[in-house]
């Protein structure tokens, strides 16, 4: 059974993969910014399998490195990091938003997986195996949407960073892949939704035939990592043909709104 690491995995889409990881008898370490919100998470897996926790600030360095060396420590070793911590805030646009966001955005999509690459690398190149993943989201193949600007940007910019960690790591044994969830209700979508609650209800109709839920997602996405065993793979769960055949769909059938459950 592999030991996996996830950052940013006390909530959403991180603490899914987290809790189907240890249900498949993997052993997991989760973590997050606060000591509070791991405690949390941890209560809510304890009947899940084996998962331990370590707060981390992933913005800074060194306690990247204590994450891996607590998972390290816990385990014998770490077989798959996932970087994980993110942050969306995407109801300003570029010339709007706040200049504290900008810095957290950047801080924590871009210099925080920045640092978890280069502290799973070395430590895996020193163990001779192991396998990385990135998250990725909206705005890493180039698209662009109104108020995502610069969440936008830095996902862009880890797609870049990703394509070139994984030339540089080709004659090793690593494995260096890409996770795209798809449109994910969460909790922090959820937040900007009410956030922006007019302009959340005037995209409400499409976004319903695109958004899944962590549970639909998770399972999926976590049997696929475990399977990648090519360096460069980009995992996708909402790809082209699947948001056709949705679109497609919803003139037949109408997809049952799926926000409503989460009080939007």
């Amino acid at each position: 059974m592999a030991s996996i690491v996830i950052t940013g995995s006390t909530k959403g889409i991180g603490f899914g993969l987290a809790r189907e990881f240890a249900r498949l008898g993997h052993k997991v370490m989760i973590s997050g910014s606060s000591d509070a919100s791991v405690e949390t998470a941890l209560a809510s897996l304890q009947d899940e399998g084996t998962v331990a926790g370590h707060t981390a600030n992933v913005r800074e360095a060194d306690q990247v490195q204590a994450l891996w060396d607590a998972a390290e420590a816990k385990f014998g070793s770490v077989d798959i990091w996932i970087n994980n911590a993110g942050l969306a805030r995407t109801v300003w646009s570029i010339v709007d938003t706040p200049s504290a966001e900008i810095q957290n955005m950047v801080t924590t999509n871009m210099l925080g997986t920045i640092n978890g690459c280069q502290v799973a690398a070395k430590g895996m190149l020193k163990n001779g195996q192991g396998k990385i993943f990135n998250m990725l989201g909206g705005g890493s193949d180039g698209e662009t949407f109104p108020c995502m600007g610069v969440y936008g940007s830095t996902k862009r910019g880890l797609d870049y960073f990703t394509n070139a960690l994984i030339k540089e790591l080709k004659d090793s044994p690593l494995i260096i892949g890409k996770i795209r969830p798809g449109m994910i209700i969460t909790e922090g979508v959820v937040r900007e939704a009410r956030a922006d609650f007019e302009n959340f209800q005037k995209s409400r109709k499409i976004m319903n035939n695109l958004v899944d839920t962590v549970d639909t997602v998770s399972p999926w996405l976590a049997k696929e990592v475990l399977a990648t065993e090519k360096s460069g793979r980009k995992i996708r769960w909402l790809n082209g043909s699947k948001i056709a055949g949705r679109m497609l769909m919803s003139k037949i059938k109408p997809r049952p709104d799926q926000f409503e459950a989460f009080g939007l």
